[in-house]
Formats: structure tokens, sequence, C-alpha cells
């Protein structure tokens, strides 16, 4: 059942089970592949590609490539749908599709790379300077959203970014951002 709360019955009657359980196997099932790949990776490395591997870009990602229609091309449907398959087919099932939907962005996951956020946060911090995060604008139906974001470090404007997600605009933010301060830095 695919159903959001607003039109359940009850909390019983929505996807927000399913999506809760497709959810912990999706972490469960990434996690394992992460450490048999990366048996030398420490955890701070594990949690960080995991992260990247079961977020909401990542999701929808798979979404696509399953070809799911675009409207269900949303985390939680597809963490619904996991969730489904888990209960309905079992996990001898659903751990193979799992890993060959979510394949590209694991093969992505190395161990010390950081995301764009955490990088600039790491480099903030180092600099003893203050990373803030605002969204600019929201357009688009909920079910195709585009963000605008800016990134703030200590009140200076140093880049902005658009995405699918907020998280997504953030990071893009962050990105020019990481470049704006390596400009810098560079000698002259």
């Amino acid at each position: 059942m695919v159903t959001h709360r607003s039109w359940a019955r009850s909390h019983v009657d929505s996807y927000e089970r399913l999506e809760f359980l497709g959810d912990s196997v999706l972490q469960v099932v990434v996690t394992a592949e992460l450490l048999r790949r990366h048996p030398l990776a420490s955890e701070g490395d594990l949690a960080w590609m995991r992260q990247a591997v079961v977020g909401r870009d990542a999701c929808a990602e798979a979404a696509r490539a399953l070809g799911l229609p675009a409207v269900m091309v949303q985390a939680a449907l597809v963490e619904a749908l996991i969730g489904a398959c888990a209960t309905d087919l079992g996990m001898p099932t659903t751990e193979p599709a799992v890993l060959a939907a979510f394949g590209p962005a694991i093969d992505r996951a190395e161990p010390g790379r950081r995301d764009p956020k955490t990088a600039l946060q790491e480099h903030a911090a180092r600099l003893r300077r203050e990373v803030r995060y605002e969204v600019v604008s929201t357009e688009g139906p909920p079910h195709a959203r585009v963000f605008e974001s800016r990134v703030l470090v200590d009140g200076q404007e140093l880049g902005r970014g658009t995405g699918t997600s907020k998280q997504a605009s953030e990071r893009e933010a962050a990105v020019a951002a990481l470049a704006r301060l390596a400009e810098e830095a560079a000698p002259c």
C-alpha cells in the first residue's frame, strides 16, 4: 500500500510503517556491503559512506534507475517499497535487489572522502568560523521541488546552490564556498 498519511484513514493504513522497515533494511544491507568492500575503513568513514549511499539523492537515483514514475522518486516511497519487498519476498530476495539498485552510490563511496558540507564544516572549524545554511527559494510541485540555498560563513555569503532536495542545494552551495575559500587562501 502506497498511501500517504494525509489520505489514510489511520497511520496503519499509510506507507509509513513500511518506510520505517525499508529504511532499516536499506541501512543494514548497505552497511554490510561497505564493511565487506572496505575492511580497513574506520567507523567514522563507514558512517559517512553509508549516509552518502542511503540519503535522499541516492534513493531518488535508485528510483529513477528502476524506472519508477516521477511522482515516486522520493526517499520515503523507495524505503516503503524496500520494506514491502522485505515483508513479501524476504531478505534473500530483497538484499541483492537493494545492492543492485544502490550499486552506483555504493561504488562512489570511498573511505576518507567527505561530502562538501562536512568538508566545509571541518575547514571552518579549524579557522574558528561559523557556517550557516539558508534556503533562498523553493519552486515546483511537492513531488518535483527545486531548492536554492546559500551558505554563510561568519555571516558572509560564500556560495549558492540548487538541487532537488534541500540537502542537495546545500551541498552545491558548500562546493562553491570551498572553492571561494581556496581562492582566498591561494598565494598571489
